[in-house]
């Protein structure tokens, strides 16, 4: 790295000006165009060298990554809140929300003969969308062609599908959508076609073919829903994949920021830690489990029960997320966690702040462990993940925050994915279970 570019100011530049971009050329690249087996296929980190959305602006200093990091994924939490039955349903527009956010990348194949697009993987939505030819102000260069494709058809509004899509229309017999949040409008064509990301095809696919796009969050690629609705590539695929998957995210200081995603039962981990998997049909779509406690160090940290309680009532709770950054807790559970870690580094220890994260320290210190403890299971994680450690100076900050309050939906206590790095997380809906297990994916 040359300057102050450091390697986490590298890996922390998600997708926020993603160039635009489509195959990857690259020679030294050509691994990364396989997947890993016929149920198994490669997940690249937006900032993988071999990534066709990599990063090309001027390396930012280590400080304005972490506070634009940092401001990004608080839109994603408000994203999340909103994602409450009954008073928001954005399946193919969430807007900057989702675009801003989604920090991994699968290659998936689309139509007949495939054409290949690199896809965002979100495990909080269920629709799968793709910018496709013609698309007024999709600014990727890589989109999807129907015309080439002999299997794909457009939806029509008779179809019972086109019922899944709220504010759909109608345009000469089409189901059609526009739809808002924010500054942005994404409209389109619910459409089919063949979809494939590891070995097998699932024909039929439904999904958004966008076709027009306004405001500040014109997608850069397409996305794939990982959640748990009807519309989602699990419920799409689940005579293939019994709506059963596992991801291993890679670390953030990997230099090839490569993991995988595994679907179906087969090759997935026989020795695994559970807890059990909840529905909250305030928030179907999300991956709920139930978060108990948390140590630091030793010590079981004082939470009042209703910080971490599983409501279906309110869809209050816990989720594991993919496109979050860093875990997120209630208010009264970070501020728990938060001064117990305060106090076992000691009374003689400086503590910064940095944007969002209020617990930063300049000088060598002596780290206590932090353990999440699920229904079941614990999950003890190693420093890398519940810390942000610059390379080019002596500063690190715990890696977590509290959720913003929400004066109208229940806030949510979010595992995200910097927590996830380097462990497999198991999704195995028909047993309703959560796996964890760790594993060196980068």
């Amino acid at each position: 790295m040359e300057g102050s570019m450091s390697i986490l100011s590298l890996s922390l530049l998600l997708i926020f000006s993603l160039a635009q971009g489509g195959e990857l050329t690259n020679p030294k690249c050509a691994k990364f165009q396989d997947n890993k087996g016929s149920n198994t296929l490669q997940v690249l980190h937006v900032n993988n060298p071999c990534s066709p959305f990599k990063q090309q602006n001027a390396p930012m200093s280590w400080v304005d990554t972490v506070l634009q990091m940092q401001s990004k994924d608080t839109t994603r939490l408000e994203f999340l809140a909103s994602l409450v039955a009954g008073r928001s349903f954005v399946p193919t527009a969430s807007g900057r929300q989702i675009l801003q956010t989604p920090t991994y990348i699968v290659r998936a194949k689309i139509g007949t003969p495939p054409q290949t697009l690199m896809v965002a993987l979100d495990n909080s939505n269920d629709v799968a969308w793709f910018p496709c030819t013609g698309c007024v102000g999709c600014s990727s260069s890589t989109v999807f062609a129907p015309v080439k494709s002999t299997t794909f058809k457009n939806v029509s509004c008779e179809r019972a599908v086109c019922s899944l899509v709220p504010k759909r229309d109608c345009d000469a017999g089409t189901c059609t959508y526009n739809l808002t949040y924010g500054g942005s409008s994404i409209s389109g064509s619910l459409s089919e076609d063949t979809l494939a990301l590891a070995a097998d095809p699932v024909p039929e696919y439904n999904f958004g073919c966008v076709l027009k796009s306004t405001g500040s969050s014109a997608p850069p690629q397409g996305l794939l829903g990982l959640g748990r609705g009807l519309l989602s590539f699990m419920s799409q695929s689940q005579s293939l994949y019994k709506s059963t998957f596992s991801y291993c995210l890679p670390s953030y200081k990997s230099p090839n920021f490569s993991g995988t995603l595994r679907l179906g039962p087969n090759g997935q981990p026989n020795r695994i830690k559970t807890t059990p998997l909840l529905r909250n049909p305030r928030r179907s779509s999300f991956y709920y489990v139930n978060l108990v406690g948390v140590k630091v160090g030793k010590r079981i940290v004082d939470i009042p029960a209703s910080a971490l309680t599983f409501n279906p009532s309110t869809g209050a709770g816990t989720v594991i997320d993919s496109g979050t950054v860093f875990t997120r807790l209630t208010e009264p559970a970070y501020t728990a966690v938060r001064n117990e870690f305060r106090r076992r580094m000691g009374r003689n220890t400086t503590v910064t702040s940095l944007g969002g994260f209020d617990t930063c320290y300049t000088v060598p210190v002596t780290i206590p462990t932090i353990t999440l403890m699920f229904a079941g299971m614990n999950v003890t994680l190693p420093q890398d993940n519940f810390l942000i450690k610059s390379s080019s100076s002596s500063t690190s900050c715990l890696a977590m925050a509290a959720s913003p309050a929400d004066p109208v939906n229940s806030v949510l206590n979010i595992i995200a994915n910097w927590q996830q790095q380097n462990h497999r997380f198991l999704f195995d809906v028909p047993n309703s279970r959560v796996g964890v297990a760790r594993e060196a994916c980068s």
